[in-house]
Parts: C-alpha cells; sequence; structure tokens
C-alpha cells in the first residue's frame, strides 16, 4: 500500500493519471484519488469545523495566510490544492514535511513556558 501511496498515490484526478502495476494489477492515481475521497472529505471538513471554533482574529490570520501540511501524508500529490479547493484557505506543504512535525514539537518544547502561559488561548 505504501509504494502504491508514493508511486501513483493523488488527493485529485489527474488530466495524465499515473499507473503502477501490482501483481498484475494495474492501479491508476485516479483510482487511488477516489478511494481516499470520503477520508479528505472529512479532514477538509474538519479544517472548516476548527476556523469556525477558534475566535475570529486568528481565524481571519489564517485565511489570510493559509495552512501549512506537514507529515508524511502532506507529501500526497494534490493534497494542499484539495484543501485550498474544499476550504477555500491557501495550503502549502512544509519544507521537509516529514521531520516538521518532531522540529515544531521541539520548539514548542523550547517555548513551553510560552505556551503555558497562552493554555486559555490556544484552548
Amino acid at each position: 500500500a505504501e509504494a502504491v501511496k508514493i508511486a501513483v498515490g493523488s488527493a485529485i484526478a489527474m488530466e495524465r493519471p499515473l499507473a503502477i502495476t501490482v501483481r498484475g494489477v494495474e492501479i491508476s492515481s485516479n483510482q487511488v484519488a477516489e478511494a481516499i475521497a470520503e477520508p479528505l472529505q472529512l479532514i477538509a471538513a474538519a479544517v472548516r469545523d476548527v476556523l469556525r471554533e477558534i475566535p475570529s482574529g486568528p481565524a481571519a490570520e489564517v485565511r489570510e495566510r493559509g495552512i501549512v501540511l506537514s507529515g508524511g501524508g502532506a507529501q500526497l500529490r494534490g493534497l494542499a490544492r484539495y484543501i485550498t479547493t474544499m476550504t477555500g484557505i491557501p495550503a502549502a506543504v512544509a519544507d521537509e514535511p516529514q521531520t516538521s512535525v518532531v522540529r515544531g514539537t521541539g520548539v514548542a518544547l523550547d517555548t513551553f513556558e510560552v505556551l503555558k502561559r497562552n493554555q486559555s488561548y490556544l484552548r
């Protein structure tokens, strides 16, 4: 499954689909996009829900500046464009997305006192 995701995985249908053959079965990027459509819709809905729940100031900033996708899954072809299309919020993939979560956690731990002071703001 991981090899298929890396080789042909896509969040959106492609005009020129990629394809891979696994155990004699050809799988296209458009088939992958169709197969993961529902989970991606849930992710987009979660982004919209979070923006409705946070204070208007930070929500406006997110709408203006956009969001950064991180983690290995952020590298899925077309994911940033999908999120932007489905939420209206600019989305981009982090530089080195597979390590950005760990690096961000390190920054959070280094600035833990700041996080504690702003705890009510983060809720």
